[in-house]
């Protein structure tokens, strides 16, 4: 029998599905999850080179190890990488951020130019052509996009401040991949690129960046550390980064207890990492994660690859540039690791890959008669502003409800809605989870509804 499909517009906006009569909800049973599980008896290698948020990603079917530090990103960890874009884009949009894409492979000549062919070593990844022109898999796109702005002079000082951004894979040959996204060979980056006539107008850009990127954190939700940062191979006269503290951090921050100092250890002496230059307070280490890194650039790339602009004379001079980048996939990967704890994924709210999960009724059980409250449920849920699309069904009812809200648990949804015996009742009342503190109430529809909406402004209030 052929299915048939209508859509349902509204306000321009296309709202429902209908398949065969049934509203089309997301329901576990149609979801590519594959899941990990590690008989207890087996022997594990490099077992030190596997972090928690590996183990849980892998087990819960977030992310599929598809080689040595290389990673599938599956349709649930697909979905929290479009939450943190969707983040990313957003405050990009404020700051007059325009998105583009650049290629993956970069003409190795312009490395070569810039001295970064040699500088970075064995980590970067080369290739050749037929006709043995060399390209660079790019861990970064600061010659691909000077090139760029090399190639359309003149560019009017009118046009400046520009600010181009992508969000794509980047490449990176690991001696040792290890703790999952965290370290891999190839990742999900977010790199900004900003242009501007004179030293002066770049500081001012950078700042503005910095506190677009300050917004996206603090929209995350988790802790983060702002440090002076290492400008490295990339190179500039001034650079920060961005860190969540954890255990397996291979970066070590100093912390100044008496004022605002904070820095990368390898920015200090070891004679002098005890106590603060500026203050005279302690400073305390601390095992970080760099999740995000801003440079200001100068002419270093524009002034080898010839990146000019027109001044109001008409005279070319020197872009100065800034770059700015964010890990998208070590973001993921960082927040479970910083928030998960034993088997159960947590994540942040605004990234979880759905909120809720409405769990059905066992099959042939005494409260299978309230199997119709699911399907509306998951409508009247939908219909919030804010859970829109963001509700999924665990609608496998050959599994006991127990069974299926551990699994909720171990996945991170954050809400779990349980149509049972209670759905029966004259008044029917449905039991609300907390994953996060295990809290559990009986709710009627109604007070159901209102708690959601207040789950929402809290969430909002707090941000």
């Amino acid at each position: 029998m052929t299915k048939t499909l209508q859509v349902f517009k509204s306000r321009g906006l296309y709202k429902n599905l209908i398949c065969n009569g049934r509203s089309h909800h997301f329901r576990v049973s149609e979801l590519f999850q594959p899941l990990s599980v590690i008989p207890r008896n087996a022997k594990l290698k490099n077992l030190e080179d596997t972090s928690l948020s590996q183990k849980l990603l892998v087990n819960c079917g977030i992310i599929n190890s598809r080689s040595n530090g290389m990673f599938a990103l599956l349709p649930l960890g697909q979905r929290v990488i479009d939450k943190l874009t969707a983040i990313i884009d957003e405050e990009m949009r404020h700051i007059g951020a325009q998105k583009l894409l650049l290629p993956l492979l970069t003409s190795g000549h312009l490395w070569k130019k810039t001295g970064r062919w040699e500088s970075t070593g064995e980590e970067l990844m080369t290739t050749s052509d037929r006709h043995k022109n060399e390209h660079v898999l790019s861990p970064t796109h600061e010659e691909a996009i000077t090139s760029l702005m090399s190639d359309i002079y003149p560019l009017s000082y009118r046009q400046l401040p520009l600010h181009l951004y992508q969000i794509t894979s980047k490449f990176r040959d690991e001696s040792r991949p290890r703790f999952g996204l965290l370290r891999c060979k190839e990742f999900l980056m977010k790199d900004l690129y900003t242009f501007d006539c004179s030293e002066a107008a770049a500081s001012v850009t950078y700042n503005k960046i910095g506190s677009a990127y300050d917004r996206i954190f603090q929209r995350i939700g988790i802790p983060y550390l702002k440090v002076a940062g290492d400008s490295g191979n990339i190179g500039g006269s001034l650079s920060h980064e961005y860190h969540y503290q954890a255990a397996i951090g291979e970066d070590t921050l100093l912390l100044c207890n008496g004022c605002d100092f904070s820095t990368n250890a390898t920015l200090v002496s070891s004679s002098d990492d005890a106590f603060c230059t500026r203050c005279g307070g302690q400073l305390n280490k601390t095992l970080a994660i760099e999740v995000g890194h801003t440079f200001l650039l100068g002419t270093k790339y524009s002034a080898p690859l010839k990146a000019c602009y027109q001044n109001d004379k008409g005279k070319p001079e020197l872009l100065h540039m800034g770059c700015y980048g964010l890990g998208v996939s070590r973001i993921m990967a960082a927040a479970v690791e910083v928030l998960s704890q034993g088997k159960c994924i947590r994540w942040p709210w605004i990234l979880a890959p759905f909120k809720i999960c409405i769990i059905t009724p066992k099959k042939g059980s005494k409260e299978a008669g309230a199997l119709s409250w699911v399907d509306h449920l998951a409508h009247v849920v939908n219909s919030i502003p804010g859970f829109q699309n963001d509700v999924i069904i665990d609608d496998r009812d050959s599994f006991t409800i127990g069974q299926r809200v551990m699994e909720a648990k171990k996945t991170g949804y954050p809400l779990v809605i349980v149509v049972g015996k209670g759905a029966c009742a004259s008044i029917p009342l449905f039991e609300l989870i907390d994953t996060e503190n295990g809290d559990s109430q009986m709710l009627s529809q109604t007070l159901l509804v209102n708690f959601l909406k207040q789950k929402l402004l809290e969430f909002k209030f707090n941000v």
